[in-house]
């Protein structure tokens, strides 16, 4: 082998893009270290197709917009987005006319009803979440509704997770919204799932991740290169 390819072989491989003006440097390191949610080690795919969907959805990871979760060796891990660059994102479609949202509750008497915003009293029991998004070229809007049950994120011992259990309207309505927005604009939005539609809870961060200096330093021992060298 010769020193140069040697030399290859050992620089870390760096994936750039453009979002709002901003250039992207994503690593394998970098993605390691400040985005996923874990020390358990993400593959080369796993890598190349975070960075794919960063690239092509135009999500900056940085402003937690794209998170790569992953807790276990062994099992794949969840590439999610943010519930605001989905909404961001639909709203900055020219076709974007509106959307309505609200629960789905289970009265005293026994009657289900759909109810806009996420209020409900102490002694009905929240049974799921709509969405309603409209789009300027189309006559007839999306509808979304999901159960609770189905959704809801619980812990190992079978409990519901302290979001779910203490917010659970908003998170219910939450999905539905998501789920209404990629129907609707699935130009813009396909492939892009919130966290709490895969069952994952986005790892908590204090603040917006500053890695930019590193990833400066970083690059002078990288190479860049294209999707399909991955």
């Amino acid at each position: 082998m010769s020193s140069n390819q040697e030399n290859n072989q050992n620089k870390e491989l760096v994936v750039k893009f453009e979002v709002e003006g901003q250039e992207i440097k994503l690593s394998k390191k970098i993605v390691q270290e400040y985005i996923v949610g874990s020390d358990v080690p993400i593959t080369n795919q796993e890598f190349k197709l975070f960075t794919e969907l960063c690239k092509v959805r135009k999500l900056n990871p940085f402003l937690r917009e794209a998170y790569l979760i992953k807790y276990k060796a062994g099992t794949p891990a969840q590439l999610v987005v943010g519930k605001d660059a989905i909404l961001k994102r639909a709203v900055l479609n020219s076709n974007y006319d509106g959307m309505e949202s609200g629960i789905i509750v289970k009265k005293e008497d026994g009657t289900i009803e759909e109810r806009q915003g996420t209020f409900k009293l102490g002694e009905e029991e929240l049974v799921g979440g709509w969405a309603r998004v409209y789009r300027k070229d189309w006559t007839h809007p999306i509808y979304s509704s999901v159960s609770f049950n189905e959704v809801a994120q619980k812990t190992g011992q079978g409990q519901l997770n302290s979001n779910w259990n203490n917010k659970g309207a908003t998170m219910v309505e939450k999905v539905a919204k998501v789920r209404a927005l990629r129907e609707t604009f699935v130009e813009d939005l396909a492939g892009m799932y919130e966290a709490e539609e895969v069952q994952q809870e986005i790892p908590q961060q204090e603040e917006i991740i500053e890695v930019q200096a590193d990833v400066e330093e970083q690059t002078n021992e990288a190479k860049e290169v294209s999707m399909n060298e991955l």
